[in-house]
């Protein structure tokens, strides 16, 4: 008998989609995601097989730094973000599925205009770093049902290379920040694809400044974000001290509660 094959289920890529609805459309967005987009728009295509949805209340957004970000401004855009796992070698088959079928939705009446994006793009993944010896991985982090949600996006120094700040991280600095904490895991993520997503979109998406230099790091957490991004401003300063590069954007996030429409009255 053959040994069965070893974790065949890996994730190659993501969709990261950070909106706001416009104001007095709060709870009709929410519910057009939710009851729709979410499934016709993203999850009923092939070689996607996991998301989720995370919103940032103005409590949280009062939380996020640097005080001033390429990717929101003002800081406080973007209440909303919706995360999906590409299968690893099919991110391009997935695509060839999801720009016709928005276009699809869009033109039979199925989209919704009372949106901005503030911040929608491709990441492949490129590492893990975990808190636990047997740990959630990082495959089924989006159905663990984790009570919160960093995401924290890093713009290397012109002088340093990828390699440099990925040991940086991996090999310096996340195993000792992580161990104890609420912080279960971390993943990076490289910006890919971003000028054939924005030409074919039926919506503006602003475009991503020098993504040759920027990572994409999600943190998942088992508590509410509140109790630990103490942790996040520490790591933000010794970053900065390192002389690797720095964060551009920080932000926590609590799960959405699916099927109600909580949160909607406090994001602003």
């Amino acid at each position: 008998m053959k040994e069965p094959i070893k974790s065949p289920i890996k994730v190659g890529s993501m969709l990261f989609t950070m909106v706001d609805p416009n104001k007095g459309h709060e709870v009709a967005y929410n519910r057009w995601y939710e009851r729709d987009h979410f499934y016709a728009g993203c999850m009923a295509g092939p070689w996607l097989f996991a998301g989720s949805r995370w919103v940032a209340p103005r409590p949280l957004k009062d939380l996020r730094f640097p005080g001033e970000s390429p990717i929101a401004a003002p800081l406080s855009n973007g209440s909303y973000v919706a995360i999906y796992w590409h299968l690893a070698g099919h991110r391009e088959d997935h695509n060839g599925w999801a720009s016709p079928q928005v276009q699809w939705l869009y033109a039979n009446g199925r989209g919704f205009p009372e949106r901005t994006h503030v911040h929608t793009l491709i990441y492949d993944h490129n590492w893990d770093q975990y808190r636990d010896d047997d740990p959630v991985p990082v495959e089924l982090a989006l159905d663990h049902k984790y009570q919160g949600l960093a995401s924290v996006m890093v713009k290397r120094d012109t002088n340093v290379s990828q390699s440099e700040l990925d040991s940086w991280y991996r090999d310096k600095y996340l195993k000792a920040w992580m161990a104890g904490s609420p912080i279960a895991s971390c993943s990076s993520w490289s910006p890919t694809a971003q000028a054939e997503r924005s030409s074919n979109a039926p919506m503006h998406l602003p475009q991503l400044e020098d993504p040759e230099r920027v990572t994409m790091q999600l943190y998942f957490l088992d508590s509410d974000p509140r109790e630990c991004w103490d942790k996040f401003v520490t790591m933000n300063k010794d970053l900065a001290a390192a002389k690797l590069g720095q964060v551009i954007f920080a932000s926590p996030w609590l799960p959405t509660v699916v099927g109600t429409d909580t949160y909607t009255d406090q994001l602003w």
